[in-house]
């Protein structure tokens, strides 16, 4: 097992990628704390994962975007793990929409969750990860912090920041045993990508389809093993480096 006695946190761990995630550490034998701010499906998939992995599954119900929160939440992850080897910021929110009507608090919910939420959480578990001299932290970022898509800001604003603040980090505590790294998914198929493919006609799903080179959308198990390889001491020399898993789409010019 690859994470065997490792402790990990994950984010938005309810669904989704953060899902895949846990699901992935834990069957490498890694204890992980499954953090989200929805309370109903958290519990759930706590329940359900606790039954197969006792012993190595804890549970947080927290919104990343409360700084304050993020802080006693991690202080319950840090005393309930005995520490912290990896932290994995999966929790994130589609904010899309014309730029002439974002208002204040739009513009703040998508930076709090989609970057400030990652910040409060490496922040809160930094210094438990500095006193072990060893840390590895993946930010889920975006191919929208490559290419930018008409309509979706201001969501490229926070996964271009997001990839920042990977590579300021990364070289910043390098020396003192951290490594951070990010992921930039493409078209991945989860709940909320399937909710908008689910309301696109078949045409348009299939002209989705066309604009992948691989013709097949990602699925978020393939993001996990990413995060795998990353948060493991295979990729020890891999830092403030964010790799894209889009299936080709991003480097692709389309007429």
């Amino acid at each position: 097992m690859r994470l065997q006695g490792q402790r990990a946190v994950v984010t938005g761990a309810a669904s989704g990628i953060g899902l895949a995630t846990a699901e992935c550490f834990l069957t490498e034998g890694a204890s992980v704390a499954l953090l989200d701010q929805d309370d109903a499906a958290l519990t759930r998939t706590g329940d359900r994962l606790a039954r197969t992995y006792p012993g190595r599954v804890h549970v947080e119900m927290v919104d990343v975007a409360d700084n304050d929160a993020v802080r006693t939440a991690m202080a319950g992850v840090l005393d309930a793990l005995g520490g912290v080897d990896i932290l994995i910021n999966a929790a994130g929110v589609n904010v899309f929409a014309d730029p002439l009507v974002v208002n204040a608090e739009l513009w703040q919910r998508c930076m709090s969750i989609n970057l400030e939420g990652a910040w409060h959480c490496i922040q809160a578990l930094l210094p438990s990860m500095l006193s072990q001299s060893r840390g590895h932290v993946v930010n889920i970022a975006s191919v929208h912090g490559h290419r930018i898509i008409p309509g979706a800001f201001p969501y490229p604003v926070a996964k271009h920041g997001l990839i920042g603040l990977t590579r300021s980090l990364g070289i910043e505590y390098a020396a003192r045993g951290i490594r951070i790294n990010s992921i930039s998914p493409g078209l991945i198929r989860t709940p909320s990508a399937q909710a908008w493919l689910d309301g696109l006609s078949e045409a348009e799903r299939q002209q989705q389809m066309e604009l992948l080179p691989c013709k097949r959308f990602g699925e978020a198990s393939e993001v996990a093993a990413t995060a795998l390889f990353l948060a493991g001491d295979e990729a020890r020399f891999i830092n403030a480096t964010d790799i894209l898993i889009d299936g080709g789409r991003s480097q692709v010019y389309h007429l």
